[in-house]
């Protein structure tokens, strides 16, 4: 004896539960656990790296650069003083194709804590607080979530100025199995405060419209700025750059 199928109207609103669940969650303002990564998150030398406040334009605002010494050949940048400690980005005074890694925007850095890729629903953001820069995380809009303060330029000057990570925080690189990616991640174990037993932050997942970065094939994610970031060994010679 055959079954009959269930109509097609039927068949449609099962297979668009799992989606209309969640869509309702978000139009009740509730926040959800952000999804778990296609991708892991692996050591990296952390000498080999210096984040840079930047300044854009007349001076007045700054964002988020990373600069990583690839090979000795050159050094890529260079570092000065304290609180704030000043940095020359040397790689922009030659072809530094193999020699350095420069990332830019979101395209090569983005947030991650423990095993949750936030980069499509947190922004980072250099914000002037008082005679200090903060490197500040916050959740996009219509999302819920806590701002959180990543690191510190320690002081203000003009130019380039090196960030100083908030403890807990650190660079890891971006793998999809066993490859390394030209990307890299500003990530915690954590987030601040649940070390201490506070109640545990849950960051949301990404807003109607917005593909979470776990159903992203890699072939759709972009590389870093640097053309040849998506190709540069992890086995880097122990140097650092001149100061």
């Amino acid at each position: 004896m055959r079954v009959a199928r269930p109509p097609i109207l039927l068949r449609t609103l099962a297979a668009l539960a799992p989606a209309l669940t969640a869509l309702l969650g978000l139009a009740m303002g509730r926040p959800v656990a952000a999804q778990g990564s296609l991708f892991q998150a692996r050591e990296l030398d952390q000498s080999k790296f210096v984040l840079v406040a930047a300044p854009i334009g007349d001076g007045l605002r700054a964002q988020l650069n990373i600069y990583e010494q690839v090979t000795d050949r050159r050094p890529c940048f260079s570092t000065s003083g304290a609180a704030p400690s000043r940095v020359e980005p040397l790689l922009g005074s030659f072809n530094f194709t193999g020699i350095c890694s420069r990332y830019m925007d979101a395209n090569g850095y983005s947030l991650r804590v423990g095993g949750s890729d936030l980069g499509t629903v947190y922004r980072l953001s250099v914000v002037r607080q008082g005679t200090d820069n903060i490197l500040l995380a916050a959740p996009g809009r219509n999302q819920a979530g806590p701002e959180v303060v990543v690191a510190r330029t320690q002081g203000h000057s003009d130019g380039f100025l090196q960030f100083v990570p908030e403890p807990g925080w650190r660079l890891m690189r971006r793998y999809f199995g066993d490859r390394a990616l030209g990307h890299i991640y500003l990530y915690r174990e954590t987030w601040p405060g649940q070390e201490i037993g506070q109640p545990e932050l849950v960051a949301p997942e990404a807003a109607e419209g917005v593909v979470p970065e776990a159903t992203v094939p890699e072939s759709t994610v972009p590389a870093a700025s640097a053309p040849e970031a998506m190709d540069q060994p992890l086995a880097l010679p122990s140097i650092k750059p001149t100061p």
